[in-house]
C-alpha cells in the first residue's frame, strides 16, 4: 500500500485506535499518526508500548497539522471532544470517528466542524470484548466492514480518501446513511449485546444455580453471552442511550418473537420450533459463506482455550 494521508491523529487509545495504528503502520499508509487519550495512565501506556509515532498531552497538539482526525471515544464523548479540538484543525483535514451509532454523533459533532473542514462520519464493524490500548492488533479490521456515513454535501474527492484509508487497513467499505446504518446495527449488534448483558444477569439472579455451576457447567451457549457481556460498559452505556429509537424497535419485534416461541413450548408446537431453528440456521451459514466467521468447533478458538 501506499500513504494516503500525511498526518493522522487518533483521539482516544483504546481497543480501535491502536488496532488502527498497528494496520496504519503495517499498510504504510501515513507519514506519521500521532495520539491523545484523557488518562495519563493510558498516554504512559501508549509510550511504553511504541503506539503512535507521538503521544501527545492535549487534543489541540495532537489535531494540530492533521490531515485525518479519528474520534475513538465514547459516542457520549465525541461532542466535547469536537469542540475542544475545532480551533485546531489544519484547513482542508478530514474528522472521522468510530461510533456505533451515526444519528447522534453527526447532531454531537457536525456543529463544531468549521468551514473548510470535511467531516465524513463512520464505523468499522469490528471488535473484541478487550478494551485499552495494549488490546488492538492489525489484522482487527481484515475483511471486516467499514461503513462510511458521509452527511449532506459531503466532498467527493475527500470521501474517495478515507475509503481508501480503510481499504489499506483492510476493511470492505460500503457507504449508508444514518438512519439506515442505526437501525441495521440496532438488528446486528446493539440488541444482541443487550440480550447478552440481560442472559448473564438473569444467570446471576438463579441462586438456585450457584455462581460456581455457573462458572464450571459454562458450555458455549451461555458462555458465548459473557464474552460480549464483558464488552466495554461505558461504550455500550452510550450506545443505548444514543440509539434508543432503534434499539427500542427491534426488542420490541425480539419480544415478540420470544413470545411466540414460549406459546410454542407451552403448547408442545414442535413444528414451529423446527421451522423456526431451521431457518435461523440458514443464516449462521450465510454468515460463515460471507467470510464474517469460521465454522471450525468451538467458534475457531482451538483446543487451547480451557
Amino acid at each position: 500500500m501506499s500513504q494516503v494521508y500525511g498526518r493522522v491523529a487518533l483521539i482516544g487509545l483504546g481497543l480501535i485506535a491502536s488496532s488502527m495504528y498497528w494496520s496504519i503502520k503495517r499498510g504504510g499508509l501515513a507519514g506519521e499518526v500521532t495520539g491523545f487519550a484523557r488518562s495519563e495512565a493510558t498516554r504512559e501506556t501508549a509510550r511504553r508500548i511504541g503506539l503512535c509515532d507521538r503521544v501527545c498531552d492535549s487534543v489541540a497538539e495532537a489535531v494540530e497539522g492533521a490531515d485525518l482526525v479519528v474520534l475513538c471515544v465514547p459516542v457520549g464523548a465525541m461532542g466535547p471532544v469536537a469542540e475542544e479540538m475545532a480551533l485546531h484543525l489544519k484547513a482542508g483535514a478530514t474528522v472521522s470517528d468510530v461510533g456505533s451509532v451515526k444519528k447522534a454523533v453527526i447532531e454531537a459533532v457536525a456543529p463544531h466542524i468549521p468551514e473548510g473542514v470535511h467531516f465524513i462520519p463512520a464505523h468499522p464493524l469490528a471488535g473484541t470484548e478487550h478494551s485499552g490500548p495494549e488490546s488492538g492488533f492489525a489484522e482487527l479490521f481484515d475483511n471486516r466492514w467499514c461503513l462510511l456515513v458521509p452527511v449532506e454535501g459531503a466532498d467527493p474527492a475527500a470521501v474517495a480518501q478515507l475509503r481508501a484509508f480503510w481499504e489499506g487497513i483492510g476493511s470492505n467499505v460500503e457507504e449508508m446513511d444514518a438512519d439506515h446504518h442505526d437501525l441495521v446495527l440496532a438488528v446486528t449488534s446493539h440488541t444482541p449485546h443487550l440480550i447478552a448483558y440481560t442472559m448473564v444477569g438473569v444467570a446471576d439472579d438463579l441462586r438456585r444455580v450457584t455462581d460456581g455451576e455457573v462458572i464450571k457447567y459454562s458450555a458455549a451457549g451461555f458462555r458465548d453471552f459473557t464474552r460480549i457481556a464483558a464488552s466495554d460498559p461505558t461504550m455500550w452505556r452510550d450506545v443505548f442511550l444514543t440509539n434508543k429509537e432503534a434499539t427500542l424497535e427491534i426488542l420490541g419485534r425480539f419480544t415478540e418473537e420470544l413470545f411466540a416461541l414460549q406459546r410454542a413450548i407451552r403448547t408442545g408446537d414442535g413444528d414451529l420450533l423446527h421451522d423456526y431453528f431451521t431457518r435461523t440456521r440458514a443464516i449462521r451459514r450465510g454468515i460463515i459463506q460471507a467470510g464474517q466467521d469460521t465454522a471450525a468447533p468451538d467458534f475457531g478458538r482451538g483446543k487451547s482455550v480451557k
